[in-house]
């Protein structure tokens, strides 16, 4: 058959160089590499690259902090990702940094071009300043007391107690995050992009084809409130590319940040023959650019990015894919449940395409949460790998070898069977391009049903001990393995290694222009166990050392600690119990079962998540500091409570009617109250 010859470039989102990889950030990488090796193994020029984002303040905060050079800390960390990733068998055509020769040009002549086209203002603004570290401080490097409840030890832009957000200059008794010292307030001229010129191109664009509906529709409130000029400067000192012309000033991380696929791209370019940067990025290109990120990064990937490469006469993207986040039994993923899981953690314990098979068959073309949980984990995989797919091969491939000389027959049993099997290679095609993994694996699933029911109903193991019966034996295995080598044909983007096993086994490179070639009087190896059963103990062992891992951290970083020490979520005694009142008192309280209609982003806050609120009838609007714990999607239909008869409260973003109640310490740390089921809205706490 003829397939097309299509030419791709592919990327998945930049990990930033300051911390480990976890299996959230594998969820993409998988994503994208079985994306990959699916178009290349169709035959299409299809480059994958990638890049560590390696610019920013915490960067070079934490570079000072381990007493090494930013550049040293990002060479080190990049070492690591490029490790962790190579183990989970993701093959990139070129794996870079931000912090590049190619980044930095590139960079420049953006926004020399946005400059020169009118597209970069400048303005004076104030903002806190580290009088002893001599820098401005993000809102998220300021500490202080809420100026609404008091609480202490509150971030810079909103309140984790109460929910109010606020400007930085309005926390009471202030301290910088990284001396400790009062921090001044200062004017600094900085640079902005002019977003709201793009407006018409990004509301027909985002519109388009190019995104998730999900995507479209969340976007859409963005044009509601109307685009922002966007801040992409930063104040000395600071880790990143100085911004031309300027003496003090550097770009934002998040400008540079997805030039650094470009820079990628060029990098590979310049060490490779017959690879041509203009033929993905040029104005008039005709090649596809995909980007696959994850869903809290929409805004920067289908707004900014596209109107950068616009201003500055590159092309736009053929399409942003968004994924969403991997939650552990059906929560977030948690340090001190041990499911907070480094890349490195579970390779210790597991083989990688285990994960790679499991993500795959919950994966889909939508924005939805994928949950790994870790019985379920287990058992398909071992039901499905092992007990479904590679016991096709281990139940007849002893015969070839012991009674037939290895050497498959010359004649099959059921040669429509075979058919069958070859004629599924569409369907399972346009699973694969549209992202529908999760459909892909049911459809190869059942065709490994087919195949073991086959077996079961001729049972080969019976032929064989009747001389009449020998050839029908030897044709009943040989239409086994064929049957065998198109599934791994079809689950190779998916299970690479275990596909090059089967390569060495069959002695046949598994192409997919090769599916309709029949295997007859073919030589075959003998058979060697392919994959082993997962033991859940190797799980529980994974977990363990997840928690461990946690605990030996906390206590290597207790003896630096110069913050107020939060409380645990577990030890109940550590949060002091408030001073004791009357029925009275607690009567006044009106608590209310409430579902939550609709859940967003607000705009410029870090912490703060906007719900609107069903109490039986009646729709209340609720600013909750929870956004570092749930996405809008989590919440969405969610049974909560909440105090219905709190004052209402202006807040700069709007009136607030009411709180949500919820537990922990904060952060990743907190879990809004939930109701049994059962319970509905309007109902009240007694």
């Amino acid at each position: 058959m003829t397939l097309e010859n299509r030419q791709i470039l592919v990327t998945s989102a930049l990990p930033y160089a300051n911390g480990s990889i976890h299996l959230g950030h594998m969820l993409e990488h998988i994503q994208t590499d079985i994306w990959v090796r699916f178009q290349k193994l169709r035959g299409n020029q299809c480059i994958y690259v990638c890049a560590d984002d390696a610019h920013g303040t915490p960067i070079m905060l934490k570079a000072q902090e381990l007493g090494i050079s930013p550049e040293q800390m990002i060479d080190d960390t990049r070492i690591e990702h490029m490790a962790d990733f190579s183990d989970f068998l993701i093959e990139y055509d070129n794996y870079h940094s931000t912090h590049s020769d190619e980044n930095r040009e590139l960079s420049e002549l953006i926004y020399n071009r946005l400059n020169d086209a009118g597209h970069i203002k400048t303005r004076t603004i104030s903002q806190l300043y580290d009088p002893e570290k001599q820098m401005f401080l993000p809102d998220r490097f300021v500490k202080g007391s809420c100026p609404k409840c008091g609480s202490e030890d509150q971030n810079g832009d909103n309140c984790d107690n109460c929910g109010e957000t606020y400007s930085p200059t309005d926390l009471v008794n202030p301290r910088s995050v990284v001396s400790g010292a009062t921090p001044i307030l200062k004017d600094s001229e900085h640079y902005f992009f002019d977003l709201p010129a793009f407006s018409d191109m990004l509301s027909e664009w985002t519109k388009s084809d190019s995104l998730q509906s999900e995507m479209s529709n969340k976007l859409a409130e963005w044009f509601e409130q109307g685009l922002q000029q966007w801040d992409i400067s930063r104040d000395a000192p600071y880790f990143g590319f100085q911004i031309p012309g300027t003496e003090n000033k550097f770009f934002y991380v998040w400008l540079d940040a997805p030039i650094g696929y470009m820079g990628s791209l060029k990098n590979l370019c310049d060490k490779s023959e017959g690879l041509n940067f203009d033929d993905f990025w040029a104005k008039d290109s005709k090649a596809e650019v995909y980007h696959f990120i994850g869903k809290d990064i929409i805004y920067f990937h289908s707004l900014f990015w596209p109107a950068m490469l616009e201003g500055a006469g590159f092309r736009k993207p053929t399409s942003v894919y968004a994924h969403g986040y991997v939650t552990v039994n059906g929560a977030k993923m948690s340090k001190s449940r041990g499911t907070f899981i480094k890349a490195r953690t579970y390779l210790d314990h597991l083989q990688p395409e285990y994960l790679r098979y499991y993500y795959a068959a919950k994966l889909n073309s939508r924005i939805d949460d994928l949950d790994l949980n870790l019985e379920d984990f287990t058992q398909r995989v071992n039901s499905d790998l092992v007990g479904k797919v590679v016991n096709i091969a281990s139940r007849t491939a002893g015969f070839i070898t012991k009674r037939f000389d290895g050497q498959l027959s010359s004649e099959l049993s059921n040669p429509q069977l075979l058919a069958e099997f070859v004629s599924a290679q569409a369907t399972v095609a346009k699973y694969y391009e549209e992202r529908e993994f999760s459909k892909a694996i049911r459809e190869i699933m059942a065709l490994a049903d087919k195949a073991n029911q086959y077996i079961a109903e001729l049972a080969p193991w019976q032929l064989v001990k009747d001389p009449e019966q020998q050839q029908l034996a030897h044709q009943v295995c040989s239409l086994s393995l064929n049957l065998f080598k198109v599934l791994m044909t079809y689950l190779k983007p998916i299970l690479p290694q275990l596909a090059k096993q089967v390569e060495e086994f069959m002695l046949v490179e598994l192409r997919w222009d090769n599916l309709e070639q029949t295997l007859l009087s073919h030589q075959i190896n003998p058979f060697k166990a392919l994959i082993q059963r997962i033991d859940p103990k190797l799980v529980a062992a994974m977990v363990e050392d997840s928690k461990q891992e946690v605990e030996a951290g906390q206590a290597k970083a207790e003896p630096k600690a110069a913050k107020p020490k939060k409380a645990s979520a577990n030890k109940v005694s550590d949060d002091t119990i408030a001073a004791e009142i009357n029925f009275d008192d607690f009567a006044k309280v009106d608590m209310r079962v409430a579902r939550i209609v609709k859940a967003e982003h607000v705009a410029e806050a870090d912490k703060l998540l906007k719900l609107q609120l069903d109490i039986g009838g009646e729709t209340r609007q609720v600013f909750a500091g929870i956004k570092s714990a749930y996405s809008p999607e989590q919440l969405e239909g969610k049974l909560t409570v909440m105090v219905a008869n709190l004052a209402p409260r202006k807040m700069r973003f709007g009136m607030s009617e009411g709180m949500v109640l919820a537990a922990g310490p904060g952060g990743e740390e907190l879990w809004i109250l939930s109701p049994d089921e059962g319970a509905q809205p309007g109902m009240r706490i007694m």
